[in-house]
């Protein structure tokens, strides 16, 4: 992969060797605000995410495939906003705001390996829940340990080969100035219109790609929960119900909010760009998806608080 990078990048690299990411707002206190408010946003994000995956290698009882899904999940998000928001961080201290064209080459690639993650994962989890719930006698056989890991491999297999062909096809065009990206980190539709070359190549092959990646999961998502709600609806103890549909719009809310704003970005035509509003879109499906997640998974599942419990219980009891 190095040598196919250094190969495409090599016309491009002699005539650019770095970017300027313009950010957010120039103006010193609101950068300072901003930088104040994603910090805690960043610390607990990762405090969030980490403390999911603690409490899933140490409960025993949260050893299953659900859970193990949450914890590359939560895996996924912590590595997914520590691609962007360290970055963004600097830059709102540091005047300069500038990244080589290599760091925006990984940064670009990291963030779609890990993006693209997040959309299968999802639609791994809608398959475990529907499996769980409709055929419950066959759960065990359906999602034993082998096929989980399988699912996982096949995860990261098209996230990478998905990743790699977006930066690829981005980053092989010339680029002839001012390099100045209007955005927080080298995602794929703000580096596009800073190419001095007809992009409509890459908007095809974007839309595609999208519609590989984001509605090919999403429909498989959606048509899991129609069959959910229809079994869901045929239990008869109104408390298994509640149970059921509170697990399942959990994970419907997460979708959603994900979902919605990638579409937006990914499958719409480059003309309908706006800097400013793909800012707000990022932030929602990188930072604050990954904020969500944990308290969406662990503030309304009894397993996750009684987890917890137990080893603060742990912990008191050693002292």
């Amino acid at each position: 992969m190095q040598i196919t990078m250094q190969s495409l990048g090599k016309k491009n690299h002699s005539s650019v060797s770095e970017f300027l990411l313009l950010g957010f707002s120039s103006e010193s206190q609101v950068r300072m605000a901003l930088f104040t408010f994603f910090l805690l946003l960043y610390i607990i994000t990762l405090l969030g995410n980490g403390l999911i995956i603690t409490l899933i290698y140490l409960d025993s009882h949260l050893h299953t495939p659900m859970y193990f899904f949450l914890s590359i999940l939560s895996l996924v998000d912590m590595s997914y906003v520590t691609t962007t928001v360290p970055q963004m961080l600097v830059n709102m201290v540091c005047p300069r705001r500038m990244i080589s064209w290599g760091a925006c080459v990984a940064q670009m690639f990291i963030f779609l390996v890990l993006g693209i993650a997040e959309c299968v994962l999802y639609a791994i989890m809608a398959y475990d829940r529907y499996v769980a719930i409709c055929f419950p006698l066959h759960y065990t056989l359906l999602m034993s340990r082998a096929i989980c890991i399988k699912m996982v491999t096949v995860c990261w297999s098209i996230s990478i080969a998905g990743a790699l062909i977006y930066t690829v096809f981005t980053m092989r065009l010339p680029y002839c100035g001012p390099y100045k990206i209007n955005h927080f980190f080298c995602e794929v539709p703000a580096v596009l219109k800073l190419a001095c070359a007809d992009t409509s190549f890459n908007d095809q092959l974007d839309f595609i790609l999208g519609f590989i990646l984001l509605l090919v999961p999403l429909s498989l998502i959606l048509a899991s929960y129609v069959r959910i709600f229809a079994s869901i609806l045929r239990i008869h103890s109104s408390q298994g119900r509640f149970k059921s549909f509170s697990t399942c719009i959990s994970h419907v809310t997460v979708v959603t909010m994900f979902y919605g704003p990638a579409m937006i970005m990914y499958m719409r035509p480059g003309s309908w760009y706006n800097p400013e509003r793909d800012k707000k879109l990022a932030l929602f499906y990188n930072v604050v998806s990954a904020f969500l997640n944990p308290i969406i998974y662990s503030l309304r599942n009894k397993d996750v608080k009684g987890a917890f419990l137990k080893v603060l219980g742990g912990r008191g009891r050693a002292q």
